[in-house]
């Protein structure tokens, strides 16, 4: 009888331990969008991208953590401590916009925890900070083979007042040096801003060839309908922030003819056949146009479902070798997502390095214009 009721209390004490082991296991990511304010057309496409995700990263239980950051740098700093102090996560996806996370990045390299952010900022290498999206280097440089390539001259140039219009606007004016264009202009307006009305006057006024907007989400539209109202004819030039439909919604008419760079999977089906995209982009958006109906696809969902790619393929790698929840295996996955190869995704191949964290280059991105307010591969 003793040796059964010991049996019964071995027993009863494993079962018991079976949860908390699990629960040991589980790893935790949180993840800080911008589903509200000026950005929120790309921070719903992420977050609805997150919702789609499978319930194991690296064949690990995972908790994903979402919490809004509003489109502000300080909420976003603010949700990067929560998950830090309080959720003890081993992983941040985020946020948005380059303000936002560079917020983030701030606490993520505090606390050593891996983040992997879905806006691209640059040139400061940061240890613990991986920006998904291509660099605003490797977009620049196919705008500028277009712009060559069709005799453009003289730019004028608009763009947010922040790290990324900043980013964006440093990059332009090297490049147009390197190229032989004059930037003819410089205006800068918020995010959040109504009107254009002055910066657009003083555009006009140099009469400029084209117009470069660097800005994202549906805020990117107000200057280019600002220039047609007032009978501006000139190509406009985008960046990969513009790059989905609730972009096309609010430019209407305006967008007709403009150029920009994307990542691969918003033209995924007009890639050829053996582009190491088109497998994993189809996937995706069959997935998630499948939720969330025809047409509903976002480049930016697709960044956040390629930051789960990377750190499902660095988990798995690292598994065995820590703990979730200990500084040894935030190191431990920091580190294998430096050491990411080759690895296909839905907007290319990405491949890190002690010297790049960005990791997506000029194999991951193509040139599209807007025909009749819809998508289309430039050739």
């Amino acid at each position: 009888m003793q040796r059964r009721n010991a049996l019964t209390a071995l027993a009863i004490a494993a079962s018991l331990a079976l949860p908390a082991l699990a629960q040991a296991q589980t790893i935790n990511v949180g993840v800080s969008l911008s589903t509200t304010g000026p950005a929120a057309s790309l921070g719903i496409a992420e977050k609805n991208s997150i919702e789609l995700l499978p319930k194991t990263l690296g064949g690990l239980p995972v908790n994903y953590i979402v919490l809004d950051d509003a489109s502000d740098p300080s909420q976003a700093a603010k949700n990067a401590r929560r998950f830090i102090d309080s959720d003890k996560v081993d992983a941040i996806i985020g946020s948005t916009t380059v303000p936002t996370s560079l917020a983030i990045a701030e606490a993520a390299t505090a606390s050593k925890t891996p983040q992997i952010a879905l806006a691209p900022f640059e040139p400061k290498q940061i240890q613990w900070v991986f920006p998904l999206p291509h660099s605003v280097n490797v977009m620049s440089s196919a705008l500028f083979e277009h712009m060559k390539a069709n005799n453009v001259k003289t730019i004028a140039f608009i763009g947010f007042s922040d790290a990324y219009g900043e980013g964006w606007l440093q990059d332009v004016q090297k490049g147009a040096a390197l190229h032989g264009i004059k930037v003819a202009a410089v205006e800068r307006y918020a995010r959040s801003d109504q009107s254009v009305t002055a910066q657009t006057l003083k555009l006009m006024q140099t009469n400029p060839q084209a117009v470069f907007i660097a800005a994202s989400g549906t805020p990117a539209a107000l200057p280019m309908r600002a220039l047609r109202d007032r009978g501006y004819k000139g190509q406009f030039y985008q960046t990969h922030g513009v790059a989905n439909n609730d972009f096309l919604r609010v430019s209407g008419a305006a967008d007709e003819g403009v150029v920009l760079p994307t990542g691969n999977v918003l033209v995924a089906e007009q890639l050829p056949d053996n582009h190491p995209s088109k497998k994993p982009g189809l996937d995706y958006l069959k997935a998630y146009e499948g939720k969330y109906g025809a047409g509903s696809r976002s480049p930016f969902g697709a960044y956040a479902h390629d930051s789960y790619l990377v750190l499902d393929k660095a988990v798995a790698a690292v598994a065995k070798q820590a703990k979730p929840g200990t500084p040894e295996f935030r190191s431990a996955l920091r580190d294998a997502i430096e050491k990411t190869n080759k690895l296909p995704v839905s907007h290319g191949v990405v491949t890190m390095s002690t010297t790049d964290h960005s990791g997506l280059g000029v194999d991951g991105r193509v040139l599209v214009t807007i025909e009749k307010n819809a998508w289309k591969l430039l050739k």
